[in-house]
Order: structure tokens, then sequence, then C-alpha cells
């Protein structure tokens, strides 16, 4: 009896019983390896993760007015977005974005199914793009792992394991430092590496644990995150429908399979002339399924729509002389009965014109963000008093604050006045404690202001004008109500 430990082998695949591509028929959990395949599809799909690694890499050096293009400081509730600077009182302006970018997710998706979780989810474009990457430098191509594999745990495997997973530890390290300098920037991340832990304890956590977080995803859990942790898979079957554009296998032309792993070159040529169909079940569709599931069966939770199996397919049809796509892109009327693809249906427009809707609104909402935010509101205490004057006439007095925000990236100052054009500028006196004051980039100042007037004039609310010194935008007005006993003259 063999006496070293085995490892789980996965022929990355289950078979045809398996209910899900990684676990065995025991419902064990078994590691795919995916095969190296080349095409159009790897190929573009790989020139998207090179680009959005890059982008995510690049931002935090990018400064813009002077500060980073992408920035979300959340202790200080500051945000700088390309050039644009957000306090926590834009939080608002998220919801109609998020909202416009969701139903143009759920668009994409009812037309091209998974192009998302293929082409530029995160956990995608990292873990293919790196992490897998990383794996095959280390530990060799598909078929030399299974070689290995099969000879049981050795010293050469746990020497290459152990390389393999310090090179995720520094490269999730790395992530997790890439992660932290958007919410305090590089230039004191930077300051704080140089530094003790100690000093920056909160950072250093956040970092620790994402850091973690990072390496036991892409080291271990993987497709697991797919396939148990996120929604958006299981919300396919509801997104979907007999005209969405997905990968699947042409069943009328693959079948009766031919050939097959056992089979010589002589009868998969003489098959060419047979009534057997154009799959030779070589498995090779399989093989190169990064979540080990065979496209065969049909459309299935676990697939993420990578298009791997396509280039693998149209590789071997190429080999064997046989016409390109009996794995494609199309939708499932089209691999029943041939129909075509009907871009427009009535969810598609509904779907449209909802993520239309939002993305204006987001749009309208940042197009009048001001850099500024003034609220005019009464003092604690008495709504009024009453003075007598040295004239003998009575004077209502009232009490306000304005309160003043410089949401802008920069010192600004600001000038309160009365309204002109306000019925009640005549009748009233008014003190403003400071007309003309500067406020630092991204803090708030209250200013008094008292109004006075006669007892029984009447006047419903006083109105100022703020405006940013040097600005050319028109002023904003402020209202609020005034408040005087009711007077009632001697009979």
């Amino acid at each position: 009896m063999d006496s070293k430990p085995r490892l789980p082998v996965l022929d990355n695949a289950a078979s045809f019983e398996s209910p899900v591509g990684s676990l065995d028929k025991e419902g064990r959990r078994v590691l795919p390896i995916p095969a190296d395949v080349t095409g159009r599809f790897t190929t573009l799909r790989h020139s998207i993760y090179a680009a959005l690694i890059g982008v995510i890499l690049i931002v935090p050096f990018i400064q813009i007015k002077g500060h980073p293009a992408l920035f979300l400081d959340i202790p200080h509730r500051r945000f700088y977005l390309f050039g644009e600077t957000f306090n926590a009182q834009d939080f608002w302006l998220s919801f109609f974005l998020l909202t416009g970018i969701g139903f143009l997710l759920i668009l994409t998706t009812t037309l091209l199914g998974r192009v998302w979780c293929g082409y530029a989810c995160p956990q995608t474009v990292w873990l293919e793009g790196v992490y897998r990457r990383i794996e095959r430098f280390i530990e060799g191509s598909r078929s030399q792992r299974m070689r290995r594999q099969k000879s049981g745990m050795t010293r050469q495997i746990a020497v290459r394991a152990a390389l393999k997973h310090a090179a995720f530890a520094v490269v999730s390290v790395f992530l997790a430092h890439v992660f932290l300098s958007y919410f305090v920037s590089l230039p004191s991340l930077t300051s704080m590496v140089q530094q003790s832990p100690a000093k920056h304890p909160e950072a250093f956590a956040w970092m620790a644990g994402f850091g973690l977080v990072l390496y036991l995803n892409f080291g271990w859990f993987r497709e697991q995150l797919c396939l148990i942790v996120c929604p958006y898979g299981r919300l396919q079957s509801a997104l979907t429908d007999s005209h969405t554009l997905t990968i699947g296998y042409d069943v009328r032309r693959g079948e009766p399979r031919s050939g097959g792993r056992g089979s010589s070159r002589r009868d998969r040529a003489s098959d060419k002339h047979s009534s057997s169909g154009d799959c030779i079940d070589c498995r090779r569709c399989v093989h190169v399924c990064p979540t080990g599931i065979d496209i065969r069966n049909g459309l299935q939770l676990e697939c993420i729509g990578c298009a791997a199996c396509i280039d693998a397919c149209d590789a071997v049809m190429t080999k064997i002389g046989r016409p390109k796509g009996l794995v494609r892109y199309d939708a499932q009327a089209g691999f029943d009965s041939g129909e075509k693809v009907r871009w427009f249906r009535p969810r598609i427009g509904l779907y449209a014109l909802l993520g239309l809707v939002g993305l204006t609104v987001a749009a309208f909402a940042f197009r009048s963000h001001q850099d500024f935010e003034a609220n005019l509101m009464r003092l604690k205490g008495a709504p009024y008093t009453v003075e007598h004057g040295a004239s003998g006439v009575s004077i209502v007095r009232n009490g306000y604050e304005m309160h003043l925000v410089n949401k802008g990236a920069e010192p600004a100052v600001f000038q309160i006045k009365p309204h002109a054009n306000s019925a009640a500028s005549t009748a009233t006196k008014l003190t403003i404690s400071r007309p003309e004051l500067e406020i630092p980039p991204l803090t708030d100042a209250r200013v008094p202001i008292f109004a006075e007037v006669s007892l029984g004039a009447e006047v419903e609310q006083i109105a100022l004008e703020v405006r940013l010194k040097g600005s050319e935008d028109p002023p904003l007005m402020r209202t609020a109500p005034f408040v005087a006993p009711q007077f009632r003259p001697a009979d």
C-alpha cells in the first residue's frame, strides 16, 4: 500500500455526474488547474486585464490641482475625485451615480451575459492577470503539475508551493498598500511605511487585514468567491433570456461525439466522413476552464464568461479541419433553433431607460455641484426679544446664524450682504458680524446675524445673499422667517 500522502487531483473538470466543476462526486472541493490557452478572446482579456491593473496602480501617482486624482479621506470626510472636491454633505450624489451604473450593468448582462465577470471583475482581473501567472511561473504548466501531483507529496512540490505562497503574500501586501493609498494618499503612505507601525496602528491594521483577505482569497478561496459569495452569478438566471448572448456548446452540430481521449488520429479522421458530430470529446474546453466546468452541459452558474473554452475549441477545430464555432458566443435561441439574436426586447428598453435616467440625474447633480454651502438658521434661545429704543419706539430683534461650508480645495473668501430686492430690506436693520470672511479649505464657519424691526412693521422674512468673492456665479439667496409679537394698536 502506498504510504505517501496523495494530493487531490482534478482533471480540471467534474464528470457529468458532478454538480459543480470544482467539486468531486462526494462534494469535496478540488482545486482546478486550468491549462494555458491562446486565441483572440484570450488576447483581448489579457489586454483588458493589463489596462485595468495599470490604471489601478498609476492613479495614486496622478495629481490634479495639487491633490491625488482619487483620494477618499474618510476620517476627515474629504473626497477628491479627478479634480473635484466633495465632502460628507455630497454623499447623496453617489446614489444616482451608483443607480445608473447598476442598471447599465443589468442591461449589459441582459445583452451580453456575464461579460463583466470574465473581462472586468476585480476578482477575475487579479486572479487571472496576476496570481495565476505567478503560479504558472513557479509551478509550471498544467501537465507538469498534474504529473508531479500523481506521484504524491514530494520535496519539490513542497518547495514550489512554499515559494508560490510566499510570492502570493508579498503581492497581497503590496496590493494592500496600493488600496490603502486611496484612503491616506500616496505621500502619507510613503511617510507611514518609513515609520514604526505603532505610530499608525489603524492604517497598519487595515493594511494587514486587507492583505490577509487578498492572500486567502487569491491563494485559496479563488473560484469559490464567485460560486458561493458573489450574488451576481445567481442573478443571471433572472437577468438573461433566450436572446442573451452567452457562451455555449452547439449540441446540434457537436452530437453525437466522435473520437475521444482514447481514439487515434486515424479514427478521428475517419469520423469526419461519418454521421458523428464535430465534437471529438477531447475535453480541451474543460481543461482550460478556470472554474472547472464542462460547457457542453449548458449554461451554468459557475461559468464566468471568460471565453477560454471558445479559444480552446476553435484551436482544436482548426487542427482537425472542421469549422470553428462549435463553442461560441450565441443566444440560447440560436443554439436551439438557429434563430438570430434579437437585440432589442422590452426589458432592454426598460433597463436602458432606467440606467440613462440615473446617469442623467447624476450628471446634472454633479454639474450643479457648488464649491460652498450656505444655510441660514435661527440662534438657539428665545425666538425674539423686544427692546425700547431711545426714541420711544419698541424694537423687535431676531437672532440668526449663517453656516458657511467651504467645499473647495483652496481657501475662499465669502461675502454676506442683504438681498437688494427684498421687500423687507428697507424696514429691517441687519447687523452682520462678519460681512466678509476667509474660510480654509473643507472647513466651515458660523456668522451671527441680527435683524431689528420696529414693533408693528410687517416683515415676514429676511433675505441674505452669499457670494464667493471673485466668482462670476450668481450669489446664493438664503431666507428665514422673522418672528415678532402680534401688534395691536390702542383703541
